[in-house]
């Protein structure tokens, strides 16, 4: 990549860029004389030989000799993880799903060399009684999403910086430098309502406006990505950073801008080798290129950026505790004296935005605050992106606008609940967050919406449950990882959620009484008002949403000494109903010796011997043994 000296070049190097991207914006049904064939690099697909697959595609189309005619591309995350490895085929726009290495062949002796689509590859949409469906744009995984912070992934090679500019990447930032000040790139921020996706929703706007208006500290201010994705199943920002990396550090470029600052890091979680990878390659073209470090396109200003990696943490997901780690201290969270606009890295004036709110900021840049705002609610302007997952038939990785229900999410994008079973709940913003029930799953997601109803946007994990899951025990799985991940620097979470959580234990082993629930509750508010960072604040979140949503769970628990959704192996029995041949299975099976019984007569088990493990239970042919 050669250097751009100034703006002018970088917008020459677009319009020379830009034809690399034709085939894949330009669909055609026409027989086409060249093919681009783009196939998902993210951590899930490379997990399932997605690599192999790039490679094997290369291979088969130089032995046909079709090199002139289709080349292949690695690209970010499609969404659709539930289908993948998947593999897209420009320009006639066709979607394959679950492809396999040896699958390559297949695909270029028919799609590429004789035209004919590899119809067994192709996607069974079920609201079409499962008919196969070319393009995803025929998918209702797709149709009610809008990709903005994840616009280019699943479109353009991540590590090859010029598809990047090719789709105007880093005209956001020359814009900025040539056509903005820092109070009027600050003025857009806060017209477009942007508010951070990190689970806090403080407007961005404000955040940077706070950060410019205070003094540097030794001539210095800072720019900080909150990479530290540590929600359970959360894969949000590790997919944008995968997938689209430059559009993260032209983001940060321009709040160094809008705030005066020539210095950012990226803190980033060690157990994100891809990410980190991409990343290294991607600040490495940036600066090879001359749009990031000294002098940027010519214009005198200067910004570099620095990886930091996390230990895995949860704790230093906050912003304080992650300022700490960087400085090389005990990721613990600071007393909230001074903002870190004002005091933040190295005390000085300190923005720390997560990846997926600076994912949104060159869109809003070069297509204006109007544009951004038009999508949402008045309160929460533009799109959020979901990992969604749990029971749910589309698991994967979804962008609506702000005020789409959770009923659109589950039942129209996620395809509903496997194998018949019922919805029982959704869980959002991770441990932070809280249950929520099927009364109301029509409430749009917003950051008033969810908070009115006991729940949070939060970064974005959305965790589906059917009527098997106990909501007791959902709680009490959330508060074991909150719990294993306190910094221990205040009592309330050190001690109180030790104590939330042996009382939860209490209940799911059966050994609780009514008046316990009553101080379940009153402790869960202790803790979430007396906590010092939001961790041991939001901690108890998932007790008092499914104390307020499923009481009657809790009182079955306590009362009955029963688990209604059978989860709780200690209120469990397992018993040998009639349908029994006496074939002998469970008792052979058994570790505990606890079934009796002849041959060919019903078998009987001893619950006081009976381990309650489930053995007997899977290898039952005859479904003759139940959970009571």
């Amino acid at each position: 990549m050669k250097k751009l000296n100034s703006i002018a070049e970088l917008k020459a190097a677009v319009q020379e860029y830009k034809p690399i991207l034709n085939l894949r914006e330009n669909h055609t049904e026409e027989i086409p004389d060249k093919r681009d064939i783009l196939v998902c690099g993210g951590t899930g697909c490379t997990s399932s030989e997605s690599l192999v697959i790039i490679e094997n595609l290369k291979n088969e189309i130089k032995k046909a000799g079709l090199e002139d005619h289709a080349m292949v591309h690695l690209t970010g995350c499609f969404g659709f993880c539930a289908m993948g490895p998947i593999v897209k085929v420009y320009p006639d726009n066709v979607f394959y799903v679950h492809v396999k290495p040896e699958d390559a062949a297949e695909i270029v002796e028919s799609h590429i060399k004789n035209n004919q689509v590899v119809d067994r590859l192709l996607f069974a949409e079920p609201t079409l009684d499962f008919q196969k469906v070319k393009r995803d744009s025929d998918m209702e995984f797709y149709k009610k999403q809008v990709r903005i912070a994840l616009r280019n992934c699943g479109h353009i090679n991540p590590e090859d910086i010029t598809e990047y500019i090719a789709n105007d990447g880093y005209t956001a930032l020359a814009k900025c430098l040539s056509e903005m000040t820092p109070k009027e790139v600050i003025e857009e921020m806060k017209a477009s309502g942007l508010r951070g996706r990190g689970g806090a929703g403080f407007p961005t706007g404000r955040k940077w406006e706070s950060a410019s208006k205070n003094p540097a500290i030794n001539g210095k201010k800072f720019i900080v990505c909150n990479a530290d994705e540590g929600d359970p199943g959360a894969f949000m920002d590790r997919s944008l950073l995968e997938g689209d990396p430059h559009s993260v550090l032209e983001a940060m470029a321009i709040a160094g801008y809008a705030v005066g600052a020539a210095e950012g890091y990226i803190y980033i979680r060690a157990e994100y080798p891809l990410a980190i990878d991409r990343l290294k390659i991607a600040i490495a073209q940036a600066e090879e290129a001359g749009v990031l470090g000294e002098n940027i396109l010519g214009t005198g200003f200067n910004f570099k950026i620095e990886l930091k990696y996390g230990a895995g943490a949860f704790v230093c997901g906050e912003g304080t505790a992650l300022i700490n780690s960087i400085e090389g201290k005990r990721g613990e969270p600071r007393m909230k004296t001074f903002s870190s606009s004002q005091h933040g890295l190295w005390q000085a004036p300190t923005s720390v935005n997560n990846v997926e709110t600076f994912g949104n900021v060159p869109a809003i840049i070069n297509k204006g605050a109007k544009w951004f705002a038009s999508y949402g609610t008045e309160d929460s302007t533009g799109t959020k992106v979901f990992a969604l997952g749990g029971k749910i038939n589309n698991v994967g990785l979804v962008e609506v606008p702000m005020g789409t229900t959770l009923r659109e999410i589950v039942y129209d994008i996620g395809g509903g609940i496997p194998n018949g079973k019922k919805f029982k709940a959704v869980q959002t913003g991770g441990p932070s967050g809280g249950c929520i029930s099927e009364k109301d799953l029509d409430t749009p997601i917003d950051f008033k919406s969810l908070s009115d109803i006991g729940s949070m946007m939060g970064s974005g994990g959305m965790l589906v449950l059917d009527e098997t899951d106990c909501m007791v025990d959902i709680a009490k799985f959330f508060l074991e990882f909150t719990v294993d991940e306190s910094c221990g620097k205040c009592t309330p979470c050190r001690i109180g959620n030790k104590r939330l959580l042996e009382m939860l234990n209490k209940i799911c082993d059966g050994k609780a009484e009514e008046k316990d629930l009553y101080d379940l509750k009153d402790l869960a508010l202790t803790i979430k008002n007396t906590s010092l960072c939001g961790l041991g604040k939001c901690a108890p979140n998932p007790v008092l949403s499914t104390l307020d949503c499923f009481y009657d769970e809790y009182l079955a628990h306590v009362k009955d000494k029963k688990c209604p959704a059978g989860k709780c192996q200690s209120l469990l029995n397992f018993v040998i109903t009639d349908n029994c041949i006496g074939c002998g299975l469970c008792k052979k099976n058994c570790p505990a010796d606890a079934i009796t019984g002849e041959k060919k007569q019903k078998h009987v088990i001893d619950t006081t011997k009976c381990l309650k493990c489930g053995a007997c239970m899977s290898k039952c042919k005859k479904d003759a043994i139940v959970k009571m």
